[in-house]
């Protein structure tokens, strides 16, 4: 499962760690290509797009070919989204700097702060991450953006899924969840404000996202249980998180239960 620590009463050290799961050699130089490496089948010499994203719209040009990549702007780019006398798609409700960052993957295969291999630890770890308590490459490198109307930071790999989500790029989810298991220091607001987030974000049939949720807060429960924000965020309720992570620790204990049982039958 997933291990959690905290420095303080408010403050994760990780908000997700990554899966146990030993890659090969080949495994990791194939991933770390794929990072460094621009996207296959694609022509930079297709038409040019204008994209017209956010409420207070900023510009960006990619080309469609690349764009192609997305099945949502697939569709867009023949639906009511496109303007074909001028070539250019609106995204009113995109933010701008987390779209900057879809566009930096369609591109690349990764986005800032991109994941790298460390040949001497053999793990990977996020670039220009500050690892101050030396968790073996994990650090906080640009772990939140503010998103209008989302209250407050959220995380910015969450985000990043989310929107991966809407755009069909299951890879891109996988990367996002993978990145955000080393990130640190994450505080007990900003890890509820983004479950929030995930949870109004993502289809019910989600399971990996929401489930790493579950598992960091239940993990780490003695901290939630004496923050006052996680107290006022159950109070307010309105989210379907809460009765989920009642089900997680319900399970959980049963799990223990079963544990119990199998050493010396009893029940409770």
């Amino acid at each position: 499962m997933f291990k959690r620590s905290f420095h303080s009463k408010d403050r994760a050290s990780k908000a997700v760690k990554p899966s146990k799961r030993s890659f090969s050699d080949r495994q990791k130089l194939k991933l770390q290509q794929n990072l460094d490496s621009p996207p296959v089948g694609t022509s930079l010499t297709s038409p040019i797009i204008t994209l017209v994203v956010g409420q207070e719209p900023r510009i960006f040009a990619a080309h469609e070919d690349v764009l192609s990549l997305s099945p949502f702007f697939t569709a867009a780019l023949k639906g009511q989204f496109y303007e074909s006398s001028a070539k250019r798609v609106a995204l009113p409700d995109e933010d701008p700097q987390i779209f900057s960052c879809i566009l930096e993957y369609l591109y690349k295969g990764d986005y800032y702060p991109r994941l790298l291999f460390n040949k001497r630890r053999a793990s990977f770890e996020l670039e220009d991450a500050q690892d101050l308590q030396n968790f073996g490459g994990r650090g906080s490198v640009e772990s939140t953006v503010d998103i209008p109307g989302a209250g407050g930071a959220l995380l910015k790999d969450t985000v990043i899924y989310c929107a991966a989500d809407k755009y069909g790029l299951d890879e891109l989810k996988r990367l996002a969840l993978r990145k955000q298991g080393l990130q640190s220091g994450i505080t007990v607001d900003v890890i509820l404000r983004s479950a929030r987030f995930a949870y109004e974000n993502t289809p019910d049939s989600d399971s990996k996202l929401r489930a790493h949720y579950l598992a960091l807060i239940i993990r780490s429960r003695k901290t939630f249980k004496r923050s006052g924000t996680m107290q006022m965020e159950m109070e307010i309720g309105g989210s379907k998180l809460f009765f989920d992570l009642f089900v997680a620790m319900c399970n959980h204990v049963d799990d223990i239960v079963d544990i119990g049982n199998n050493r010396s039958p009893k029940t409770i």
